[in-house]
C-alpha cells in the first residue's frame, strides 16, 4: 500500500488513463438519484418520525429536511460541477483543503468514514427489503430477514459486475416504474383522504418538552429519506457534459422526491389513524391494504420491494467508485484501482463494498440509519461547506455552476447539520467522534512513518 499521505504522479497519470468513460447522460444521473432517493426509506421511517414527534410538527420536520437538502445540494452542485470526478467528496475535500497539504488528512478521512457508512447505506435498504418481505412471507423471522439482506447485497454485487451503460438502462427501467408507483400510492391516498381522521392527527398534542429533540429526530429520518441527490457526484467521472448534467441532476431530483414524500405522508395519515402508523412493520402495506384490502396491499408490498431493491442497487454502484478513487489517487491500498479489462468498471472496489454490506445487515434499522448520518454529518458535510468557501477564493471557471443567494445555502447547511448531530443520542455522537479520533490517528501514524504532512520535511 502506498503511503496515505504521498501520492506519486506515476499513479495519478495511471487513473488518469484508465479511467472508466464518460458513458452517462443527465438523465443516467438524474435516474441515479432518484431511484437512490426513491428507496425503501420513506416506507420503513415513517413509523419511525410519527414516534419520535407526534402530531402536526412532525410535518415541520419533513419541511425541515427538505430545505436543508436542497442548500445541501447546493453545495454538491457546485463541488461537482467544479470537480466531475468519480469518488466526487475524496476528491472535492483533497483539492479544496490542498492536496500537498491537509487535504491529504481530510481525503483519508472521507475514505475512512465512507468504508464504514457505505455499507450502512446499502444495508438500511436492503434491511428495509426484508421487512416488507416478510408481508409477503409471514413465517420470515428476524433471522430469516436478516439472512434476506445479506444475500440481496451479494446478488446487486453480482448485478453490477457489467459496464456501466447497461447499469443505466436497468436504472432507467426500475426509476420509471418506482415513480409509477409512488404516485400510485399518493393518488390512492388523495382519493380515500378522511378528513375527519387527518383534523384528529392535527389536533393530536406535541409535548413541547420535547419538541426540539423531536424536530431533530425527525429531520434527521427526513434526511435519510431525501438522501441520495448526491449520487450523480459519487459518478461524476463516468458523466457526459458534466459541468452542466451534474448540477440539473441534484437540483432537478430534490423538489420531484420532497413532493412526492410529502404526499405520501398526508396520504397515509388521512387513511390511517396515526397511532396505528406509529406502530406499523410494513405502514405502506397496511394503508394499501386499508385502501384496497388484501389484494391492494400484496401490490403495493411488491413495488416497495422493487424500490428498496433498485435503491440498494444504486447506492453501491455509487459507494463502490469511492475506494477506487483513493487507490487510483494512490491513499489507499493499489488493488482497488482495478479495473476490468472489458467492462471498465472497477472490481476489487465493488467486491469489496458488497460483502461488507452483507455483513452490516446484522444491526438493527435504526441504529443503521442514525449512525450513518452522524458519522457523514461530522466527516463530510460541514467539511464540504468550507470547502465551498475556500474553493470560491480561487479564479473562477465561467462554465461551472455557482449556487444563487451564496452564502446563504452554505449557513443553512451548517446550522442544520450542526442541529441534527447536537439532537442526536450521545451514543450515536461519541461513535461519530471515536471513528474520527480513530481515523486521524491512523493517518498520524502513517503520515510520521513516511514523513508527509504534517510531518514532511523542510
Amino acid at each position: 500500500m502506498n503511503s496515505i499521505g504521498q501520492t506519486s504522479a506515476a499513479t495519478e497519470h495511471s487513473a488518469t488513463a484508465s479511467a472508466p468513460p464518460r458513458a452517462l447522460g443527465f438523465w443516467g444521473g438524474l435516474s441515479a438519484n432518484l431511484l437512490n432517493m426513491i428507496g425503501v426509506g420513506p416506507f420503513i421511517t415513517i413509523p419511525l418520525a410519527l414516534s419520535a414527534l407526534a402530531g402536526p410538527m412532525v410535518l415541520v420536520g419533513w419541511l425541515a429536511g427538505a430545505l436543508l437538502c436542497l442548500c445541501d445540494g447546493m453545495v454538491w452542485a457546485e463541488l461537482g460541477s467544479a470537480i466531475p470526478e468519480s469518488g466526487g467528496p475524496y476528491h472535492y475535500l483533497r483539492t479544496a483543503y490542498g492536496s500537498e497539504g491537509a487535504g491529504r488528512l481530510f481525503g483519508f478521512l472521507y475514505l475512512w468514514q465512507t468504508v464504514l457508512t457505505a455499507p450502512l447505506s446499502i444495508g438500511s435498504a436492503a434491511v428495509g427489503f426484508a421487512q416488507y418481505l416478510a408481508f409477503l412471507l409471514p413465517g420470515l423471522d428476524h433471522r430469516g430477514q436478516v439472512i434476506t439482506a445479506a444475500l440481496l447485497c451479494l446478488v446487486n454485487t453480482a448485478l453490477l459486475y457489467r459496464k456501466v451503460d447497461s447499469v443505466q438502462r436497468l436504472s432507467l427501467l426500475v426509476t420509471v416504474v418506482v415513480i409509477g408507483a409512488c404516485l400510485w400510492i399518493v393518488l390512492s391516498g388523495l382519493l380515500h383522504f378522511d378528513m375527519h381522521r387527518f383534523a384528529g392527527f392535527m389536533h393530536a398534542g406535541t409535548d413541547m418538552h420535547g419538541f426540539w429533540l423531536g424536530l431533530g429526530t425527525v429531520s434527521l429520518i427526513a434526511v435519510y429519506d431525501y438522501g441520495g441527490y448526491n449520487n450523480v457526484c459519487m459518478l461524476g467521472g463516468e458523466i457526459k457534459r458534466p459541468q452542466r448534467n451534474i448540477p440539473l441532476a441534484v437540483l432537478v431530483s430534490i423538489p420531484i422526491v420532497a413532493v412526492l414524500y410529502m404526499g405520501l405522508n398526508l396520504s397515509v395519515l388521512g387513511v390511517l389513524p396515526w397511532q396505528q402508523a406509529a406502530q406499523s412493520k410494513a405502514v405502506v402495506a397496511d394503508f394499501m391494504q386499508a385502501i384496497y384490502g388484501h389484494t391492494g396491499g400484496m401490490v403495493a408490498v411488491l413495488l416497495i420491494l422493487l424500490a428498496s431493491w433498485g435503491s440498494a442497487l444504486v447506492v453501491l454502484l455509487g459507494y463502490s467508485r469511492v475506494p477506487f478513487a483513493a487507490a487510483a489517487s494512490g491513499q489507499f491500498f493499489p488493488i482497488f484501482a482495478r479495473l476490468h479489462p472489458r467492462g471498465r468498471f472497477p472490481t476489487v472496489a465493488l467486491l469489496f463494498t458488497g460483502a461488507i454490506s452483507a455483513l452490516a445487515c446484522v444491526l438493527p434499522l435504526d441504529d443503521l440509519i442514525a449512525a450513518l448520518m452522524i458519522i457523514q454529518i461530522m466527516y463530510q458535510y460541514l467539511a464540504q461547506c468550507l470547502a465551498i468557501v475556500l474553493l470560491r477564493r480561487r479564479p473562477r471557471d465561467p462554465h461551472h455552476f455557482r449556487m444563487p443567494l451564496y452564502p446563504l445555502p452554505v449557513l443553512i447547511s451548517v446550522i442544520g447539520w450542526l442541529y441534527i448531530v447536537c439532537t442526536s443520542p450521545w451514543r450515536h455522537i461519541l461513535a461519530g467522534v471515536a471513528t474520527m479520533l480513530g481515523g486521524a490517528l491512523i493517518y498520524a501514524i502513517d503520515a510520521w512513518r513516511h514523513k508527509a504532512w504534517p510531518f514532511q520535511r523542510p
